[in-house]
């Protein structure tokens, strides 16, 4: 079952600011291709999704972390969470490098 993205007022700007920077297009792609692997399947292998206890979502949720890249600097990751619960959406809360 696809899900819905929606996305915090913080990712729609990282996204955008990714989006922005033509230094950064191979990154853009990678978080653009984890993006529709999330909707399609967030458990997906190439995704390395696992559960981020460092954040707590709106109303308490489980925040989860994917990988965007792997084995690069600075790594693209998502966090995301299934909120509203049992919605069939997930919101995506960051868009961020790996520190």
């Amino acid at each position: 079952m696809p899900f819905e993205l929606k996305y915090s007022s913080v990712a729609i700007k990282q996204f955008e600011d990714l989006k922005n920077r033509k230094d950064l297009d191979k990154r853009f792609k990678a978080v653009r291709k984890a993006l529709r692997f999330l909707a399609e399947n967030p458990a997906h292998p190439g995704l390395k999704t696992y559960k981020y206890d460092s954040l707590v979502g709106p109303s308490g949720a489980e925040v989860f972390e994917a990988y965007a890249e792997n084995n690069t600097p600075a790594a693209y990751r998502i966090f995301w969470c299934y909120f509203p619960p049992q919605s069939g959406t997930i919101t995506i809360l960051l868009i961020t490098p790996h520190p």
